[in-house]
């Protein structure tokens, strides 16, 4: 018997479906079953079900205050694959919300470097709107955000406003076309360049697992205390509920436990390679 009514996914139709690049889009969503849309937190995820096809977790890119709930999803499967043809009217199931949220309340008063490697920004726009609604919270705001290429970018129409209203707001690519003229290189280059006091800095990432093993490092290696690194882990759930082990990283479930960690708490666990 089911207990929980998360563990059962409500009916929810496409609003708008957005491609942000080849292989990106962002779908809003909104409730049909007569109940509240459901609102994550900055960080949170929900399990997206195409009928017939399977269920895949995907993290909130819509923040709370937006009229619809929204997912940047890069299609990498044959689930992914359908939730990124899903057209307007069309009905998805949802399951959620899920996880552990950017802790944002306990970084108020730093400076704030909020960090993405690729698919890693949609994770991280909510977190970057809250932080900008509330700026005056923060001594400095710096968004580092890196991409394969130019034509991998996110959000391109928002980072105008973003630049705007944060400190910085500086992008790399790791191979240019021959139209770019920004920088070149992994986003731990673009360190160099951050204004941060190391001794009051939090800092939130989201990409790839190395690259968030090696930017924490660096920003460890720099000053910043490792408690205050705040990474976000993607690994593959099945079940969102900690009972499939699936996610299981150590003596972590990232479903239950996650997906948002202090970085001590996953340092040497993320030496484990993914299965």
């Amino acid at each position: 018997m089911v207990h929980d009514p998360s563990q059962l996914p409500r009916p929810f139709r496409v609003v708008s479906n957005t491609r942000l690049t080849n292989d990106v889009v962002t779908i809003q969503i909104e409730p049909t079953d007569g109940g509240p849309t459901i609102r994550c937190e900055p960080g949170q995820f929900n399990m997206l079900y195409r009928l017939g096809i399977g269920e895949a977790p995907i993290s909130a890119s819509s923040s709370p205050t937006e009229p619809h709930l929204g997912h940047t999803i890069r299609s990498v499967g044959a689930v992914t694959r359908s939730l990124c043809d899903a057209q307007p009217n069309e009905l998805i199931g949802v399951r959620g919300p899920f996880g552990r949220a950017w802790p944002l309340s306990a970084t108020a008063g730093d400076d704030l470097l909020i960090i993405a490697g690729g698919i890693g920004l949609a994770p991280l726009r909510p977190a970057i709107l809250a932080a900008l609604d509330d700026r005056d919270r923060y001594r400095r705001i710096s968004i580092l955000y890196g991409a394969r290429t130019p034509a991998d970018l996110l959000f391109l129409h928002e980072q105008k406003q973003w630049s705007d209203r944060a400190d910085q707001l500086l992008t790399t690519v790791d191979a240019a076309s021959e139209d770019w003229t920004g920088n070149v290189g992994v986003v731990t280059t673009l360190l160099r360049r951050a204004r941060f006091d190391p001794q009051h800095t939090s800092a939130l990432i989201c990409g790839p697992e190395i690259m968030m093993r090696f930017t924490a490092r660096a920003l460890i290696d720099q000053g910043v205390a490792s408690e205050r690194i705040l990474v976000s882990l993607e690994r593959s759930f099945s079940c969102a509920l900690g009972l499939c082990g699936k996610c299981q990283l150590g003596p972590k479930f990232i479903c239950k436990d996650g997906p948002v960690f202090r970085y001590p708490e996953v340092d040497r666990l993320l030496s484990i390679p993914e299965l």
